[in-house]
């Protein structure tokens, strides 16, 4: 039976998506469990084929064993290392001479996992160049975040800051045009030009965008709204938008 104990700078992620790609990502798996007598499934297969390629070799567990890693496991969990973030200095400066005219979207104090998983999976489907994540009063990079992404965040760059401010002044400096998204902007999101250098703000659950942080968008966008209700959730609001800038650059 295989030792479960596991040193204090890992944690467990499970579920057959987010295994799967945090394998393909190669960057931070240290062992995979799989479910004795699951491997008759394709995706456990998978995971078992990606794993051994990078010389992992799969152990089993029992059910007993499976089902204390994670209540929802599928037949798949892994140990992990910390999410390795990207250096902000370094991102800006790759962000100074882009390939192609980069965007990023800044998260201003998201502290729902669901969310912030939600929000990660879209900016990784439309290929944003990078999320941004204030280091306090806001979720980070967590098993349940990894989950909730099905594993997307894993093929991203995500960046913590100790200050969202600075970092919306140091993308100006590097040729962004800054856009907040929130309930009182002056024009809808469709009408901003989003083609070229964009940075995205999208606030919290409950406040919404910082009042200091609002003032140095340059452009406050909103979506309009016909029910009853007032706002939409913020992964909801914020994937709407992304994919509208990923609709400009396709037909640009």
């Amino acid at each position: 039976m295989a030792n479960l104990a596991l040193p204090p700078d890992t944690e467990v992620v499970y579920g057959k998506n987010a295994v799967r790609e945090l394998l393909r990502a190669g960057k931070r798996v240290r062992r995979l469990f799989v479910l004795a007598g699951a491997q008759q499934d394709i995706a456990v297969q998978e995971a078992v084929r990606l794993a051994k390629g990078r010389g992992l070799w799969p152990e089993e567990l029992p059910k007993e064993q499976m089902d204390a890693l994670g209540p929802d496991h599928q037949g798949l969990a892994a140990v992990v290392g910390p999410y390795p973030y990207a250096n902000w200095r370094d991102l800006v400066d790759r962000l100074r001479t882009p390939e192609h005219p980069p965007a990023v979207l800044l998260l201003d104090t998201v502290q729902d996992p669901q969310n912030l998983g939600s929000l990660l999976r879209t900016s990784e489907a439309v290929g944003l160049d990078a999320v941004v994540l204030p280091k306090r009063r806001a979720v980070h990079v967590t098993p349940s975040v990894v989950r909730s992404s099905a594993g997307a965040v894993e093929h991203l760059t995500v960046a913590q800051v100790p200050n969202l401010v600075r970092a919306v002044l140091d993308l100006k400096e590097v040729g962004f045009w800054v856009a907040g998204i929130d309930m009182d902007g002056d024009r809808q999101y469709w009408d901003l030009d989003m083609k070229g250098p964009t940075a995205l703000v999208l606030g919290g659950e409950d406040h919404g965008i910082g009042q200091l942080l609002k003032e140095h968008c340059d452009f406050l966008i909103r979506l309009p709204m016909r029910g009853q209700v007032n706002s939409l959730n913020a992964a909801v609001a914020g994937s709407i938008v992304l994919y509208e800038l990923m609709r400009q650059r396709q037909t640009s």
